[in-house]
């Protein structure tokens, strides 16, 4: 879902709408499900996010079947299926730049997984999953620069009334990072990214690599939803996602 701030045009920047527009034609692996989301409203003039999920319908089986199922009707969280992996892709665009973006286009994205309790104990993990993150974005050939994020493990055990729970291991992955301008002014293409990211989201999960398993991502077009008029604090005053 796209939405801009309440100093933006009433129309979306042509940059901005060919970033979109190739978004919603990426090509992405066909064990994600994918869907249009809510996007921040005062992050960024412009904005347009997406959420996908790479889940199991048998929590036995250890790869998940081929998604032939409509994004809409079969979003992130699906109740019926046992996720190993979930995420969200923002993309924010501010017409005039951004001087901590060092660019006008800038992808922030977040992405949870269940591991294996030994893996998450692994002092490497973090270094690793971090370099599954490079090596998508390299292996799409996704252009980018300003790169920077976090990496988090997290141990989730019961106790007391809970002692029967089933302890938890997840590994976090947070980045974001800028889009350059297009060289031969054509338009951004950010379908690379998206891919990437799906990419990085079925690798958090456990997922073998695919090279001929994917799908072009359908996504029905949400018109733009406009802010009401809020005051928003000074340029310099506003957080930079990073």
């Amino acid at each position: 879902m796209v939405t801009t701030g309440p100093v933006a045009a009433e129309t979306p920047p042509a940059e901005f709408l060919a970033a979109l527009a190739s978004l919603r034609s990426a090509q992405v692996r066909e064990e994600a499900v994918i869907e249009e989301s809510p996007a921040p409203r005062r992050v960024a003039p412009y904005a347009a996010a997406f959420e996908a999920s790479v889940a199991i319908d048998d929590p036995g089986s250890a790869t998940p079947p081929p998604v032939s199922r409509p994004a809409a009707a079969s979003g992130p969280g699906t109740p019926s299926s046992e996720a190993l992996a979930s995420g969200r892709f923002v993309l924010l665009y501010d017409p005039d730049g951004h001087p901590a973006w060092q660019g006008r286009l800038r992808v922030v994205t977040f992405v949870r997984a269940n591991v294996e309790h030994d893996l998450a104990t692994d002092p490497l993990l973090t270094e690793v999953a971090w370099t599954w993150l490079r090596e998508a974005l390299v292996g799409r050939q996704a252009r980018f620069h300003a790169l920077g994020g976090t990496v988090t493990r997290a141990v989730s055990e019961g106790f007391g009334a809970l002692t029967d729970q089933t302890t938890q291991s997840d590994v976090e992955i947070r980045a974001s990072w800028t889009v350059p301008a297009d060289p031969d002014g054509v338009g951004p293409d950010l379908s690379g990214h998206l891919g990437a990211w799906v990419d990085l989201l079925c690798q958090a999960g456990g997922l073998p690599p695919s090279p001929s398993g994917v799908r072009t991502l359908a996504v029905t077009p949400v018109a733009a939803e406009h802010a009401k008029p809020v005051q928003d604090p000074p340029r310099s005053d506003r957080p930079a996602p990073q």
